[in-house]
């Protein structure tokens, strides 16, 4: 699946309202200070969540691949710059 299929069905529940503190997706800076970071970063806290916030490892989508998780952190981010 495409980055955006894997946003679309999974990432969006919480990435289009801000549900559980999620930066939004298009929010230039709500995503800036995470950007920053890198994309290793941002890959690993897909894959991985994030430890104390709602950022559940894979986003909770458990039947994607690590290619497709990835795949949606970057469609996020392209979409967020």
């Amino acid at each position: 699946r495409s980055g955006e299929e894997v946003y679309n069905s999974a990432c969006m529940a919480c990435h289009a309202t801000g549900a559980a503190g999620a930066p939004v997706y298009g929010n230039v800076e709500a995503w800036a200070e995470r950007i920053a970071k890198g994309t290793d970063t941002l890959h690993s806290s897909g894959l991985n969540g994030v430890a104390g916030t709602g950022m559940m490892a894979r986003g909770g989508c458990m039947n994607c691949s690590d290619e497709e998780v990835i795949a949606a952190v970057d469609y996020m981010v392209a979409g967020s710059q």
